[in-house]
C-alpha cells in the first residue's frame, strides 16, 4: 500500500484528496439528514398520540415508522458504499481489468461487497418511497371523509397502483439478473443488467413507476384544495405542502440521469441523491401532522408578535377612526370638518343635502322622537329636551323616519329616494332595500326588540 501511494502522481493525489473530502462531507450529510428525519417522525407520532391516543393510531402512522426504519438502513448502506467499499462495485471495468483482477485481491472483495450494497440499497429505496405513498393514501381517506365517494374511488385506485407498482419494482430488482449471484460477478463481465449500481433496467423501471404514482397522488388533493373556499395564500401554502412529491420526482430524475450518463462514477453520486430524495419524502409525509403540535407550542409566541406589530401599526397610523361621524365619511378631526361647523353628538342632523336637512328619528310608544345613531348597536333614548333615558338594544334594525324639512320658503317638494341614492353612492347600503314614500316622509319597516 505504501508503494502504491508513492507511485501516485500529483494529479492523482489531488483527486484522491478531493474524493476523501467529498466522502467526509457526504457522511456528515447522511447522518444529519437521518437525525432530522428521526426527529420529524417522532414529532408526528407525538402529535398523533396527543390527538387520538396511542391505541388509535392509524395505518399511516405505522407506515411512516416502517419508512423511517428502512431510511436508517438506507443511510447505513450509503455510508458503507464509501467507507467500506470505497465506491467500488462490479461496474466501470474493462474486460482486461476484469481478467487481471484476482479473486484473492482486496479490490475484488471490495467490488463484491459494493455490488451487494447497491442491490440492498435499491430494495430499501423502494420500500421507503412506497411506504410513504401508502401512508399518503391512508391520510387521504381521513382528509376526504364526508366529501363524496368520487374521491374515495380515486384513493382505492391509488392503492392498487401503489401496491402493484411496488411488486413490479421489487420483482424487477430480484429477477432482472439470472442467476442471482451474477449481480456481484466480476469476471467475466455479467453485463449491464447484472450491475445493480448502473443497471438501466432497474433504474428506468423504478423511475417510471415512482414518477407515475407520485403524479397520481398529487392529482387527488390538489383539485380539492384549489376548489375550496380557503384564502388564496392558504391554498398556495397547502399546495406547496402537498407538492413535496414534485421535488421527489426531480431528485429521482437527476439520479436516473446521473447513473446513465456516468456509469463509472455516477453510482456513488446517485446514492447521495437517493438519500436526499427519501429524506424529502419523509419530511413532506410527516409535516401535515406536525402543524397542530407546532401551533400549540409556538402559537402564543406568534400571536404575541402579531399583536405587538398590529398595535405598533395602529399607533403610528393616521387613518380615520373605526366609527363614522357623517354619512359622507371623515373623522372626528382634521381638515375634512372645515366648512361643516363644529362636531356634535348627533352629526347627522348637521348634514345638508340640496338645501334641506335630513334627520334620522325613531318613534317611541308615546309618539315622541328619539335620536338614533346608525353606528351604535345600542341607542340612548332621549326626550325632546335631550335628557338621557333608558338604553335599548337593537336586534336587527330600527323603525325610523327620515324627515325632510325645507329651510327656504316656498312650495315643498317630495324627495325622490331613488335619485338620492343614485346621487350619493355612500348612502347605498345604509338603507334597507324596501322603502315607501308617503308625502315628504320616507318610512321604513323593520323589527325592534328591546333587551
Amino acid at each position: 500500500m505504501a508503494s502504491a501511494a508513492a507511485e501516485l502522481t500529483p494529479e492523482e493525489a489531488a483527486a484522491a484528496a478531493a474524493a476523501a473530502a467529498a466522502a467526509q462531507a457526504f457522511n456528515i450529510e447522511v447522518w444529519t439528514l437521518l437525525g432530522i428525519g428521526s426527529l420529524v417522525t417522532f414529532l408526528r407520532i407525538v402529535a398523533r398520540t396527543r390527538s387520538v391516543g396511542f391505541r388509535k393510531l392509524q395505518p399511516d402512522d405505522y407506515l411512516v415508522i416502517v419508512g423511517l426504519i428502512f431510511y436508517g438502513i438506507e443511510s447505513g448502506l450509503a455510508y458503507s458504499v464509501g467507507a467500506h467499499a470505497h465506491g467500488l462495485a462490479n461496474n466501470g471495468m474493462t474486460d482486461a481489468q476484469r481478467e487481471a483482477l484476482s479473486t484473492d485481491d482486496p479490490e475484488h472483495k471490495l467490488r463484491v461487497i459494493g455490488s451487494i450494497i447497491q442491490l440492498c440499497g435499491w430494495n430499501s429505496y423502494s420500500v421507503i418511497l412506497w411506504a410513504f405513498k401508502a401512508s399518503w393514501l391512508v391520510f387521504y381517506i381521513r382528509l376526504t371523509d364526508g366529501i363524496g365517494k368520487s374521491y374515495l374511488y380515486r384513493i382505492y385506485v391509488g392503492f392498487g397502483l401503489v401496491v402493484g407498482s411496488w411488486v413490479i419494482v421489487v420483482v424487477n430488482i430480484f429477477l432482472s439478473c439470472r442467476p442471482f449471484h451474477r449481480n456481484w460477478q466480476i469476471n467475466p463481465d455479467p453485463g449491464n443488467v447484472c450491475q445493480p449500481a448502473v443497471s438501466n433496467q432497474i433504474v428506468w423501471v423504478c423511475y417510471a413507476f415512482n414518477v407515475m404514482t407520485d403524479m397520481y397522488l398529487l392529482s387527488i388533493p390538489l383539485p380539492m384544495l384549489w376548489s375550496s373556499r380557503l384564502k388564496t395564500w392558504k391554498k398556495f401554502g397547502l399546495v406547496f405542502l402537498f407538492s413535496g412529491g414534485i421535488f421527489v420526482m426531480v431528485c429521482g430524475t437527476l439520479r436516473a440521469v446521473i447513473i446513465v450518463t456516468d456509469p463509472v462514477n455516477g453510482a456513488q453520486l446517485a446514492g447521495s441523491w437517493a438519500v436526499r430524495e427519501t429524506f424529502v419524502a419523509l419530511v413532506t409525509t410527516n409535516l401535515p401532522h406536525i402543524f397542530p403540535l407546532l401551533k400549540v407550542w409556538f402559537g402564543p409566541v406568534i400571536d404575541t408578535l402579531v399583536s405587538t406589530a398590529r398595535k405598533s401599526s395602529n399607533y403610528s397610523s393616521n387613518s380615520a377612526p373605526k366609527g363614522f361621524r357623517t354619512f359622507g365619511g371623515g373623522g372626528s378631526s382634521g381638515p375634512s370638518w372645515r366648512g361643516r361647523g363644529p362636531p356634535t353628538a348627533n352629526p347627522i342632523t348637521n348634514f345638508t343635502l340640496n338645501e334641506s336637512e335630513e334627520r334620522m328619528v325613531g318613534e317611541n310608544n308615546g309618539g315622541k322622537s328619539n335620536s338614533i345613531r346608525l353606528e351604535d348597536m345600542q341607542t340612548t333614548r332621549t326626550s325632546d329636551g335631550g335628557s338621557p333615558g333608558s338604553r335599548v338594544r337593537i336586534h336587527k334594525s330600527v323603525q325610523v323616519d327620515i324627515v325632510t324639512e325645507d329651510r327656504q320658503p316656498g312650495p315643498r317638494e317630495t324627495p325622490d329616494l331613488d335619485s338620492s341614492i343614485r346621487e350619493q353612492p355612500w348612502l347605498q347600503g345604509q338603507l334597507p332595500q324596501s322603502a315607501s314614500v308617503e308625502g315628504s316622509n320616507i318610512k321604513r319597516s323593520a323589527s325592534k326588540r328591546a333587551s
